[in-house]
């Protein structure tokens, strides 16, 4: 196959099995409590993160992972704590990640625009070898967190208060699952970008709800769907000459379509034969 005959597709698709794993991973558990939006305020912190290491003069990847951290903490201590709702919290990553992003680019001598697109909206030529390192056992971490401690995860986000009376730590768990979903924005920033990791989070579970029954049904088949997702969006963004991160999340929602008119037919359809067959059934004796 031609495609792989060039290194930085290689590293771009071995990149997106990665973040195909572990975004729906951790981004299920958001969908859960209702936190979807999460993912997206702590993709513009990174941001902030990622204009430190042009500064800095050190690896973007990682001071995105610690600043991302850092504000993914914050704002789940805001919540825990009843200091301001979700939605100040969300609010003040969005508007102060940008503007800490773009104020420390601009001082940042000899970064370019062109880089900082790269990590706005996904670049498939700025996968790095060292970033793919970082990125995989940032991966390792995340998958074996999300997947590891699911029954306590999972009853944390249904019934906080009866995870609590249980004896589950749940401010560690929080604090856990909000560092989690930091490191998975920047692992999955070289592919789909800050502005559009999110999506990736979010979609591929909404898409799995409308078929799966059960937890991990849906969790398994948001992991499958996501890589799916991202290597074809991968692939075809090599072969339109188009930015990664929008063919990615440009078909994540089409296939959300699609599947849910499908499931919206299939359960009509499955009425209908149910309500026609009601006319067959002998009456119950008296």
């Amino acid at each position: 196959m031609s495609i792989l005959h060039y290194g930085f597709m290689v590293r771009a698709l071995i990149a997106a099995v990665l973040v195909g794993l572990t975004a729906p991973a951790v981004g299920i558990y958001l969908v859960q409590r209702r936190m979807s939006l999460v993912g997206d305020g702590i993709g513009h912190i990174a941001l902030t993160g990622v204009a430190l290491g042009f500064l800095t003069g050190t690896s973007p990847v990682l001071t995105a992972v610690v600043v991302a951290a850092v504000g993914a903490v914050a704002v789940e201590l805001i919540r825990s704590r009843g200091g301001a709702s979700g939605d100040v919290a969300l609010a003040m990553l969005f508007y102060g990640g940008i503007a800490g992003g773009v104020l420390l680019i601009s001082l940042a001598a000899g970064s370019s625009n062109v880089n900082l697109l790269g990590y706005l909206f996904g670049s498939l030529l700025t996968t790095a070898p060292s970033d793919l390192l970082v990125m995989g056992i940032l991966g390792a971490v995340v998958l074996a967190f999300t997947i590891g401690l699911r029954p306590w995860l999972f009853a944390i986000c249904h019934d906080e208060e009866f995870a609590r009376v249980s004896g589950v730590p749940v401010r560690v768990l929080n604090i856990a699952l909000a560092v989690s979903a930091a490191v998975t924005v920047t692992v999955a920033m070289r592919v789909v970008g800050v502005l559009l990791v999110s999506a990736l989070m979010v979609v591929p579970v909404a898409t799995a709800q409308q078929v799966a029954r059960g937890f991990v049904a849906t969790m398994a088949g948001a992991m499958a769907l996501s890589v799916t997702i991202a290597l074809t969006g991968a692939v075809g963004s090599f072969y339109l000459d188009v930015p990664s991160g929008a063919s990615i999340v440009v078909l994540a929602v089409l296939v959300f379509v699609v599947v849910t008119v499908m499931a919206a037919l299939g359960r009509r359809l499955a009425r209908r034969s149910a309500v026609s067959r009601e006319p067959d059934r002998e009456p119950a004796p008296v």
